[in-house]
């Protein structure tokens, strides 16, 4: 449908025309359907525009094709993100027990799928927030910490700093894993101020991990394709920054989340997960 831009928005040219058109055969009725002379025909046209604006009914009239088209973009955009939801989430890695990082039960109706960078000061206030989600969630959530660093923020420091986590899991396990984080993100100022010659082997020591065997696996450049993996993931599921996560329900239905949202905001969209569980 064509549509009559004016200064106060969009209105349907079909409407005005109807409604002009019903004056015309009011008058055309009144004539007994004779042929009417042209001028008088503008004549007619003039006077039930002038009728129709001070009745307020072409107002009104813009008012409602303003109203429609807007309802129509919402729609429309609405759709495009559910579409855009959809392909994120096709594109996310199943979590896989033995190749990921999880904290909490395994068996959990829901898992926090997160794709973190070390030196991201956002990252470092999440960090805090999926823990506290992790303890309070009685068993119904659990954490899955996948690599997202941010070359061009972080250069040389933050993948290295991926690295040693995946060191520390190697010599550690998974509890070595997770102790690494913690003890990282406490510790550490965020944004490439980490003096990681210090700090990285520090907290080596503090978790107990042997120092000697920590070191030759950080220059063994063993783990820097898992690493790369992981930052393939995140790109391909929507990921533009750090932190980027997924609420993923039992069933599989994933509801993504961008950026260190506050504990209440994570909350909701976990209690929605565990209703399509």
């Amino acid at each position: 449908m064509n549509h009559y831009i004016t200064r106060a928005g969009i209105v349907s040219m079909a409407a005005l025309f109807r409604v002009m058109m019903t004056g015309l055969v009011l008058f055309a009725a009144t004539a007994n359907a004779q042929a009417a002379d042209p001028a008088l025909v503008d004549q007619v046209k003039d006077a039930v525009i002038k009728e129709l604006r001070e009745s307020g009914a072409i107002d009104r009239e813009i008012d409602a094709g303003i109203a429609r088209y807007v309802e129509r973009q919402r729609a429309e955009a609405a759709q495009n993100e559910r579409r855009e939801a959809d392909k994120r989430v096709a594109a996310l890695r199943q979590v896989s027990k033995g190749r990921d990082h999880i904290r909490g039960d395994t068996t959990a109706a829901v898992t926090l799928v997160e794709y973190s960078d070390f030196e991201c000061p956002f990252c470092k206030r999440f960090h805090a927030t999926a823990k506290r989600l992790v303890d309070e969630s009685k068993g119904q959530v659990n954490w899955v910490y996948r690599h997202f660093p941010l070359d061009e923020l972080h250069p040389g420091k933050a993948r290295k700093e991926a690295v040693a986590s995946e060191c520390a899991a190697e010599i550690g396990g998974n509890v070595a894993f997770w102790k690494f984080a913690d003890r990282f993100f406490e510790l550490t100022p965020s944004n490439n101020r980490t003096d990681i010659d210090t700090v990285l082997p520090q907290i080596a020591g503090e978790i107990g991990l042997d120092k000697a065997r920590f070191a030759s696996c950080l220059s063994s450049g063993r783990h820097d394709r898992r690493i790369e993996e992981d930052v393939k993931d995140a790109v391909a599921s929507g990921g533009q920054g750090t932190p980027w996560s997924f609420i993923v329900s039992k069933s599989g239905k994933a509801f993504p989340l961008s950026g260190a949202q506050p504990y209440a905001a994570v909350k909701q969209l976990v209690d929605l997960a565990l209703e399509k569980k």
